[in-house]
């Protein structure tokens, strides 16, 4: 975790893979002789700004044959983050999500088999943009393609039973033979780029109010959650969120959640599991408190901390308190950002755990997440908090490889935090 919210730009670091889905019933792979074998570019994508959520987004693409010999058919793949979906089903391509893994949020992929040959040196065009759509929780969105003359290999993160399309077919069209700043155009058989959509998303956070006398310990449950409507996909092995927990006075740290770290004795900074959180969705951070002196009224305070969040234009949930009253026991109540609750229920809608970090021996920032269904749901300890402004990376972000043949791939980017 860290909790710079980084710069929205592609990212110098490697590109991983996302997702190459497994293909039934389109075809063999064609034969090619062994001299002429096949080399096919995909034009790099132009950013996309100002999509309006339901509304379409139309996504121009162009590929070329660099090889000497025609290629008879060619399979055009391209997947898509959460907040936007295919507008157009083509009847030659197969569609189905892939669920997040690893530090790969969920996409919606398409494989398409365009059988018709491509002529050596000429660069091709789809009849009409790439048809896709800005959903609801369209905010930061991405879009990557591939182009190959070989099927793509089965995804890592398992996918759904692909569902053919039922429209007219993806078709290309020679659009002009291709010239030298076109080859350099084409360079590689993938390409990405960013959808940025008109939306928010609002963070929110929840204390706790808390009852218990001298000695005894009490459980604070610290809450972040994203409100929606829109999730927030910023920079793969960045936090979501970053937040500052101020335990209040005349109590300790007995132990703290595994994605916190402490700054100070009483100043602990939270991360996220991912990089990314849908709406709806976050985490939850227990404390455990010793109350050390009653301090009739004392409290702490809960703020986000980082980067400005353009996205978020509602303060007024921002912040919240941790409150120790005196008497006997420990209750759920109202803070400044909402009600607690006790138990280890995060707001992701999981389970998570509190960490063995406290205010004399913190676990410091490492480990990594679990790739599965749901990695919002989180173990407290597989990432934790650093006590500064550093970037704590995710295990694995800089370690990708390109599967030949064509496949899906995501480019770890940077998001603004000024960003749109």
């Amino acid at each position: 975790m860290t909790h710079a919210l980084p710069g929205r730009r592609l990212s110098r670091a490697a590109i991983g893979v996302l997702a190459a889905v497994a293909l039934t019933g389109l075809g063999s792979v064609p034969a090619v002789a062994a001299d002429a074998e096949p080399d096919l570019g995909i034009g790099a994508l132009a950013p996309i700004t100002g999509a309006q959520p339901g509304s379409g987004v139309d996504v121009p693409f162009s590929v070329l044959n660099k090889g000497t010999e025609e290629v008879g058919k060619v399979w055009v793949t391209y997947a898509v983050t959460s907040g936007l979906a295919s507008a157009d089903s083509y009847s030659n391509c197969l569609y189905s999500t892939v669920s997040s893994y690893d530090e790969n949020p969920e996409s919606h992929v398409a494989v398409c088999a365009v059988e018709q040959p491509l002529k050596p040196g000429v660069v091709y065009v789809p009849e009409q943009p790439l048809g896709l759509k800005a959903l609801d929780n369209a905010l930061y969105d991405d879009v990557f393609m591939t182009v190959g003359a070989t099927a793509p290999a089965p995804s890592d993160g398992g996918e759904t039973e692909p569902v053919p399309g039922t429209g007219a077919p993806l078709k290309l069209v020679e659009k002009a033979p291709a010239t030298e700043a076109d080859r350099t155009h084409h360079a590689k058989n993938y390409a990405g780029a960013e959808v940025t959509a008109v939306n928010t998303a609002d963070y929110s956070l929840t204390g706790a109010q808390l009852k218990g006398k001298a000695g005894d310990k009490v459980t604070a449950e610290v809450k972040f959650t994203n409100e929606g409507p829109a999730w927030v996909y910023l920079e793969q092995g960045q936090g979501a969120a970053t937040v500052d927990v101020r335990i209040p006075a005349g109590t300790t740290v007995v132990k703290a959640h595994g994605f916190c770290s402490p700054v100070t004795r009483t100043h602990y900074r939270c991360g996220t599991a991912q990089s990314w959180v849908d709406e709806g969705r976050g985490e939850t951070y227990p404390f455990v408190l010793r109350i050390d002196k009653v301090i009739d009224g004392a409290a702490g305070k809960v703020s986000f901390a980082g980067a400005a969040r353009p996205f978020d234009r509602n303060a007024a949930n921002d912040t919240a308190e941790i409150v120790i009253d005196a008497g006997s026991g420990t209750t759920g109540g109202s803070s400044a950002g909402g009600t607690s609750t006790t138990g280890g229920t995060d707001a992701s809608g999981g389970t998570s755990t509190g960490g063995s970090d406290s205010a004399s021996s913190s676990s410091s920032g490492g480990g990594s997440t679990t790739g599965g269904s749901d990695p919002q749901t989180t173990t407290g300890g597989a990432l934790a908090a650093t006590g500064s402004d550093s970037t704590l990376p995710l295990v694995g972000a800089a370690a990708a490889a390109l599967i030949a043949g064509g496949g899906i791939f995501y480019a770890v980017r940077r998001r603004a935090a000024g960003g749109k």
